[in-house]
């Protein structure tokens, strides 16, 4: 490979980042250069193929390192002073990773990325790549430039957690806030809308992520909004799981088990047999005893027992058996 050729040689990069003047909005790459500008748009190509560049993330981490401070300023300039080219570059497995390496480096050069990721925040957040720019961000950025980032997660949250990406980014950002408002905020908002967000094939993985965490409160909100919807999702993959959450912490078990006994006999019977809701009755025997309400667990034996033979060779033969132990023992 000749030394220019090398996206990561001090030649290619000295190249790529001598001062230029642009007038207008850069291209993004790909599209065909003005003829005006051809000097400034080979330099931004150049800086493009350096930062999606498939080789050693490392090797790049080395060659920052040796930049002073108008370098860096003048290298994140370049990248955001478009914000299609930004995009083109963090939508990139490997530009993505690089952007994070120069996140938290100093205090101009987060500005300048701040301003980029805040244009263009709802995309970046829910794009595979660049949304790891945008938590990466979350976690870096000094105090000031957090919160706005945070106004604009708790602005964007709901639409952020029904995308396939963003419910992923979002749950990252909901575990590494360390804003406790912030996060109460943002838990509060997930909890009010848990209802609308269980029965999306994406929030519902963020209702899910919310229950994993060790926060009394929010579940008890959200078992607040889903009481008389527990049966209906417990019939479904996702829904049951979020279901079989609620039934393993105390705060919020009584909702489930509750709206399981109020159930018709016909209906728990369908749920039991099902392929997903025979999963949250076997989990709601199992923690009222556990958890030592023998009340909600006799009436909930009681009511199954005299549909056992309907369980048996279905999903439901592992309820089956809990009760034949039960009817065993008395």
């Amino acid at each position: 490979m000749a030394p220019d050729d090398n996206p990561f040689s001090m030649s290619t990069m000295s190249n790529a980042l001598q001062r230029i003047r642009v007038s207008g909005s850069i291209p993004p790459p790909g599209f065909a250069p003005r003829a005006s500008s051809d000097v400034s748009d080979t330099r931004f190509k150049r800086l493009f193929n350096l930062m999606t560049s498939c080789e050693d993330v490392g090797q790049f981490k080395d060659l920052i390192s040796t930049f002073d401070q108008s370098e860096l300023q003048r290298m994140a300039s370049m990248l955001t002073s478009d914000s299609d080219y930004f995009m083109e570059v963090i939508r990139n497995k490997y530009g993505s990773r690089r952007v994070q390496r120069l996140l938290g480096i100093s205090d101009d050069v987060d500005s300048l990325f701040c301003d980029a990721i805040l244009q263009r925040f709802f995309d970046i957040m829910t794009d595979k790549f660049a949304s790891y720019v945008a938590t990466r961000a979350v976690v870096v950025f000094d105090r000031v430039k957090k919160h706005v980032m945070y106004k604009n997660v708790l602005y964007y949250a709901l639409d952020i957690a029904r995308s396939q990406h963003g419910c992923v980014a979002l749950n990252e950002v909901v575990t590494d806030a360390d804003d406790p408002l912030f996060r109460n905020r943002l838990l509060d908002v997930v909890a009010r809308n848990a209802l609308f967000l269980s029965n999306d094939p994406w929030g519902n993985f963020v209702v899910q992520h919310v229950l994993k965490l060790y926060d009394l409160r929010c579940k008890r909100n959200v078992a607040v909004i889903l009481r008389g919807h527990c049966v209906d999702l417990s019939f479904k993959k996702y829904g049951s799981y979020i279901v079989e959450k609620l039934l393993e912490a105390e705060v919020s078990m009584g909702v489930v088990a509750v709206e399981l006994l109020k159930c018709d006999g016909d209906r728990l019977m369908r749920l039991a047999r099902s392929e997903f809701g025979n999963f949250v009755v076997l989990t709601a025997l199992r923690v009222t005893q556990e958890m030592n309400r023998m009340d909600l667990f006799s009436d909930l034996v009681q009511k199954l027992m005299p549909h056992r033979h309907l369980l048996l060779g279905s999903h439901g033969n592992n309820i089956a058996n809990v009760l034949e132990t039960r009817r065993c023992s008395n």
